[in-house]
């Protein structure tokens, strides 16, 4: 028979109309909201602020006069500067300081005064380098006995290691894309653990490889906390002791623990990277110079044996789950060695409001960034090129001014009609999950939290692109690529156009 019987059809729309009323009554079932993530208290402490506007402005009018007067004409007044920042840096290698030491207050003025100077003479940008990380080693050194919660210590580090690579890198950003060297080498810390050769870097097995990534969830991390950062990852690192195999040990939201390759883990979408080494004098390293190769490798072993999942709460007491700092502190932990000898705090309401619907439940926890002011830890070398610091120079902004909206009561919502659809992915994720794969949406992350990541990378991303052709304009009309706060009111001035 060509046609079914008129019964059969009716049958066959009866089913159908099922299926659709079905569908309907389901769709309708998933549309309901579940209940709203708790409110959670942040820190409730005080986050850093610069309040120097006008020092920025200033800086910013004396860069441009002596970049019209140019190299020649400025010289006198460049060596000249070199020379007293030079003197003021001396004076830090003497015996113990206090934070509150105006000896500090003489390096950092110093250190801003003298950049303006050099926008007309890049080429002596190599000494400024070196300089600002002669100011870090000196300001490590005397720190190893401060108390590294106090305030005066935590601002002291912060304007002087964060404000001092500040400066580098607005020069940096003005400077020929060609002058501006992929491997910068701070200090050779000795190790007696196995090494090997990263990308023009020797490397040690137990040190730790601080990271920015490329997505706007890790310029949160990076700044949403009380002394907003440059990092957002950290990962520690294996040297085999037969085959000088480098491999990397991190937490990642996909996936938990895991391991891979140092090759792949560098190359994988990294504005900059930091390599940090636990300092050859520390009295549990001389007892066992080979500590951190013990660390590594029972970590590698961990990673390797058990399933870890991530822990997005952000709770380092806890390594039944970790996140990528409880990685490199767990490591340590078992061997004495107690990183992070300065807390991270989270205050900020905005912030804290954002990362409370993602998930995290712990404000007072570890930082990658806060890391790096441990006086336990030397700093070796940096990756870094000129595209990848303007990106990140960028993404900052970007950040900074959504931080300064969601702290005056912007929320971050999404459309109700995308809540069925991500919590059927949601329950596809879970599926992968029985058989030990990660879904489209990982297992730390709520249906709630994945859609407001998505509005919130969505909504970064729109402002991205306008300020990079507005970013274009400026350096097209003034001549040099616009600092950093001349970033943020190119992006104030996009979110007034919205």
């Amino acid at each position: 028979m060509l046609f079914a019987s008129k019964p059969r059809r009716r049958r066959w729309w009866r089913r159908l109309g099922v299926l659709i009323v079905g569908a309907l009554v389901a769709y309708g079932l998933l549309l309901i909201p579940g209940p709203e993530p708790p409110v959670l208290e942040g820190a409730n402490r005080e986050p850093f602020v610069w309040n120097q506007d006008e020092l920025w402005s200033t800086l910013e009018r004396e860069f441009r006069a002596a970049e019209s007067a140019g190299c020649v004409a400025v010289s006198p007044a460049v060596d000249s500067s070199f020379a007293g920042l030079h003197e003021a840096i001396r004076a830090l290698d003497t015996d113990k300081l206090s934070p509150e030491d105006d000896r500090f207050d003489e390096v950092e003025n110093r250190l801003f005064a003298l950049g303006p100077l050099l926008g007309a003479c890049l080429d002596r940008l190599p000494e400024y380098v070196q300089a600002y990380n002669q100011v870090r080693f000196h300001l490590k050194n005397q720190s190893h006995a401060w108390d590294m919660n106090a305030l005066a210590t935590r601002q002291r580090m912060y304007r002087l290691i964060y404000g001092g690579r500040a400066a580098v890198e607005e020069l940096l950003l003005q400077a020929d894309p060609t002058h501006v060297p992929a491997v910068v080498t701070a200090h050779t810390e000795p190790s007696a653990t196995p090494s090997t050769e990263l990308f023009g870097v020797r490397v040690h097995s137990g040190d730790l490889l601080l990271s920015r990534g490329n997505s706007s969830f890790s310029a949160l991390i990076a700044r949403g906390h009380d002394y907003p950062g440059n990092f957002s990852h950290v990962a520690l690192l294996h040297v085999d002791e037969d085959t000088r195999e480098a491999t990397v040990i991190e937490a990642d939201v996909v996936g938990g623990v895991k391991v891979r390759p140092a090759e792949e883990f560098l190359r994988h979408d990294k504005l900059r990277v930091l390599v940090l080494r636990l300092r050859a004098d520390l009295p549990l390293l001389l007892e066992d110079p080979l500590l951190p190769l013990r660390a590594s490798t029972a970590a590698l072993h961990d990673a390797q044996t058990r399933r870890i999942p991530y822990d997005l709460e952000m709770n380092y007491r806890d390594h039944s789950r970790m996140f990528c700092s409880e990685v490199v502190l767990a490591a340590y932990e078992p061997y004495g060695v107690t990183l992070w000898t300065g807390m991270s705090f989270i205050s900020g309401p905005g912030v804290v409001r954002w990362l409370s619907a993602a998930g995290v439940r712990n404000f007072e926890t570890q930082e990658p960034s806060d890391l790096e002011y441990d006086p336990q830890l030397r700093v070796v070398a940096a990756w870094r090129d000129r595209e990848n610091l303007f990106i990140d120079h960028v993404d900052n902004a970007i950040i900074e001014v959504l931080i300064e909206s969601a702290d005056a009561g912007e929320r971050i919502t999404y459309h109700w009609a995308m809540l069925p659809v991500m919590r059927i992915v949601k329950a596809i994720s879970r599926v992968f999950n029985l058989f030990g794969a990660e879904g489209p949406v990982p297992d730390a992350v709520s249906v709630h939290g994945a859609l407001l990541i998505r509005e919130f990378d969505l909504r970064h991303a729109s402002i991205k692109a306008t300020l990079l052709e507005r970013a274009t304009a400026f350096r097209d009309r003034e001549g040099y690529t616009p600092p950093y706060w001349e970033l943020l009111e190119l992006v104030r001035d996009v979110r007034r156009m919205e």
